[in-house]
């Protein structure tokens, strides 16, 4: 599983796929509150403002519809607000660009991008970025588990299904993960940050021979969401605050996605639910 796609083979008919931190794995609110925002509160000195710009931090990336955006989208949109409400943030427009025009949001694109600007805006992004992997490693492990039903439902799954982690988190964070709690040997192929973005990793995972009707994806944010609808395939969303009780329901989901009646009303109803629960 070392490189995207190379091992992968379609086995099975149908295909589900399932991001990681804050869908199967109860890590994303952790990393968030312990790690992301703390980290560019250092890096930037924004001591003065902390708590107002940690409860925002928490909003764009956890509590609202740009739940799950991108680490630096994440980033270039809460500086771009700090530069604006509370103190000046130094070439934050540099920064803006780089998340909107870049092919790969990676610290390997980031670090590609220094090498021929010398931007020392982009410099600090990857002293954050690389705080903030620090920072998720020493995260205790017992404080980081899979969801209820995460375990079990995807071992059925997997006997009818073939599964692919696609996620936007860092792909050793994400292994290592899996591994420990025996999630990955349930899974086929492990795409991560460094794989592109979902919708690519699907479109590329659709290339491999299964029709859209038999495809579904699994996550709790509106990136997951529209990467499913950018490929045509079905999105089956992990709620916010209900995620045991989303993760009790995905294999009667998958058993709809087999007889044909996933999609119209029941789909629809779904993705109603899900927006409401984030707009909450």
């Amino acid at each position: 599983m070392n490189h995207p796609f190379t091992d992968f083979t379609k086995k099975q008919d149908h295909l589900v796929c399932i991001d990681s931190d804050g869908c199967a794995i109860d890590s994303m609110d952790i990393k968030h509150i312990r790690c992301f925002g703390p980290c560019m509160v250092k890096e930037w000195n924004l001591q003065t403002y902390e708590k107002e710009i940690l409860k925002r931090w928490n909003e764009i990336n956890l509590y609202s519809m740009t739940r799950g955006i991108n680490r630096f989208k994440g980033l270039a949109k809460a500086l771009k607000e700090i530069d604006s409400r509370y103190t000046q943030i130094e070439d934050v427009d540099t920064l803006v660009q780089w998340a909107e025009e870049t092919d790969e949001l990676s610290n390997a694109a980031l670090q590609k991008a220094i090498a021929s600007t010398d931007s020392s805006i982009l410099k600090k992004a990857l002293n954050w970025s690389e705080a903030v992997n620090e920072a998720i490693k020493q995260i205790p492990r017992e404080d980081i588990n899979p969801f209820a039903h995460v375990r079990e439902s995807i071992e059925i799954l997997h006997k009818t299904c073939d599964i692919a982690i696609v996620s936007s988190a860092n792909y050793e964070a994400v292994k290592e993960e899996w591994t420990r709690f025996g999630l990955l040997e349930h899974v086929d192929v492990l795409l991560a940050q460094n794989a592109g973005s979902k919708k690519s990793c699907i479109e590329k995972l659709l290339t491999c021979g299964y029709k859209k009707e038999n495809v579904l994806m699994t996550g709790d944010a509106p990136g997951d969401m529209d990467a499913a609808k950018g490929n045509g395939v079905f999105y089956y969303p992990i709620l916010v605050s209900g995620e045991s009780g989303s993760w009790a329901g995905i294999l009667n989901a998958v058993e709809r996605m087999k007889e044909g009646t996933f999609g119209g009303a029941f789909q629809e109803e779904l993705i109603q639910t899900f927006v409401e629960n984030l707009m909450k």
